[in-house]
């Protein structure tokens, strides 16, 4: 059993995990594999029945799944759902019991996030917004990136929690700066995957062969990951997207959703971000287009009309 040290306090934890899709299951698992006791909710049968032949105990309540839990960890599509997941009558607030640590790893609009962080705080709970970046393959792996908000405080409880699920723990600050570094990493992953799907086909209009133009810009000035490491053609990165038929690691649908969630926030603080509303206005383009479950590299057949 897995302990964690609160001053002089030594015990052993147990963990709630609430949402185990295709992110939450896998998560869990490596906090069953660290030897956490860990309790799970889902509405899916079958998500509960996997995790249950993992070892988790599964519950289809979620008062009953926190009610003994150290702590409370959240893998949830939308800001709608965490919030009535934390505030409902049979939610977190209303059932986990004092002094539990609150983790919402799932990935949010900022504001909903400081604004449920807000209401933990009122309640007398610590809690982190911890969104992560690595999809499900980072999440069997344990290899995820957490972006971490809350107080410092906050961020030392759960750090042992985080670390059996991780790669990098980096904290970012208040509480929803998790989130604020989520949509800005992914809003400038949306606008240097476009980028480098245009210089490709520029390249290839001009008849310079991709290899030959991966060889020379990823050892240039133009060189950044979406090049290097998720290459949007097939042949130089052979573990992208590309060289599968764009079957997804991260599908245009949950880029786009990132896309969106990074407006509203431009929305609501007043930056300037001209490129991220028009990368906002491809993958949607691209998702209307019936597009949504190609892997979001594959914007450069999209953009030269192949796709």
């Amino acid at each position: 059993m897995s302990f964690y040290s609160r001053g002089k306090t030594i015990m052993p934890q147990t963990i709630a995990f609430i949402g185990l899709g295709n992110m939450g299951l896998p998560m869990a698992k490596n906090l069953l594999g660290a030897g956490y006791r860990v309790f799970g909710f889902d509405l899916s049968a079958g998500a509960l029945a996997a995790f249950s032949e993992a070892s988790g105990k599964p519950f289809t309540d979620v008062g009953d799944a926190v009610r003994e839990a150290d702590v409370v960890i959240t893998m949830l599509p939308s800001g709608a759902i965490v919030k009535g997941v934390y505030e409902g009558d049979d939610g977190v607030f209303a059932n986990a019991k004092k002094g539990a640590l609150l983790i919402d790893s799932s990935t949010i609009d900022v504001d909903t996030a400081r604004a449920v962080a807000t209401a933990a705080a009122e309640k007398g709970f610590e809690m982190v917004d911890a969104p992560v970046s690595g999809g499900v393959g980072g999440a069997a792996a344990g290899t995820l990136a957490f972006m971490v908000g809350g107080t410092a405080e906050a961020f030392e409880r759960a750090t042992p929690v985080l670390e059996p699920m991780a790669g990098k723990i980096v904290h970012c600050g208040q509480s929803g700066n998790g989130q604020a570094a989520k949509v800005c990493n992914n809003m400038l992953l949306a606008i240097s995957m476009i980028g480098v799907s245009e210089a490709f086909n520029l390249g290839r209009a001009l008849g310079l062969d991709d290899q030959v133009f991966f060889d020379v810009a990823s050892n240039a000035s133009g060189q950044c990951w979406s090049l290097t490491s998720y290459c949007p053609v097939p042949g130089p990165v052979a573990t992208s997207p590309a060289n599968n038929d764009y079957k997804p690691g991260f599908a245009t649908a949950l880029m786009l959703k990132d896309l969106r969630l990074a407006m509203q926030a431009v929305q609501s603080s007043g930056a300037n971000t001209p490129m991220g509303e028009k990368a906002a206005e491809i993958y949607t383009a691209m998702d209307n287009a019936g597009h949504g479950g190609v892997d979001f590299s594959g914007v450069l057949k999209h953009l030269a009309g192949k796709l």
